[in-house]
This record gives structure tokens, sequence and C-alpha cells, in this order.
């Protein structure tokens, strides 16, 4: 079984193959948010979070390595050591900064 990040995340992955977000039908984009806010109402419910972190990775070099497109869920709670860092906050380090070839 897979380490959750935090109590009560996880993933929410379409039936039929889609190698990114960005391949999804319609139809298919609408369930996913019909889904996500069923699992937004449980979450609320039974663990009450002070906020939530949602997303997409697309493609090896941003941190997706199955090739089959997933929408994370992870709550989030004020009592966390990274509490108030945004999904970005790792993203506009300076130790991320890009090589340009500029001094």
């Amino acid at each position: 079984m897979p380490q959750e990040v935090l109590i009560g995340s996880g993933i929410i992955i379409p039936i039929k193959h889609r190698e990114t977000v960005f391949d999804l039908t319609k139809e298919e984009w609408a369930a996913t948010f019909e889904l996500l806010k069923e699992v937004n109402f449980y979450l609320d419910e039974k663990y009450e979070p002070d906020g939530y972190n949602i997303g997409w990775n697309c493609y090896e070099v941003a941190g997706q390595d199955i090739k089959h497109a997933s929408l994370h869920v992870i709550p989030r709670f004020k009592e966390e050591p990274y509490a108030n860092k945004g999904i970005r906050s790792f993203l506009k380090g300076s130790e991320n900064k890009r090589d340009n070839g500029n001094p």
C-alpha cells in the first residue's frame, strides 16, 4: 500500500488510459470534477482539513512517474511543519533556478 503524504491524501485516476490531464475528454474532465467534489465533502467530514493541495503531474520532468493521468488530492493541516507552503513553494526557491547562461 502506498504511503500517504498526509492523512486522507489520495489520487483520482480516470478508468480509461489517458497519459496526462491534457488528454482527458470533456466528459472525463467533468466526471473527474464531480468525483473531486465528492472527495472534498468526504474529507471535510472525516478529517476537517484546514486546506487542500490539488494537482496533476504531467510528464517525467514534472514528477509524473506513471504514464497515466492522476489527480492528487492532499488535505492540509495548520499543525504541519510545512503549513502555509503551497505546491509551488519549493519551485520558487533559489536552488531551483535554471542556468540560462546569463551572468
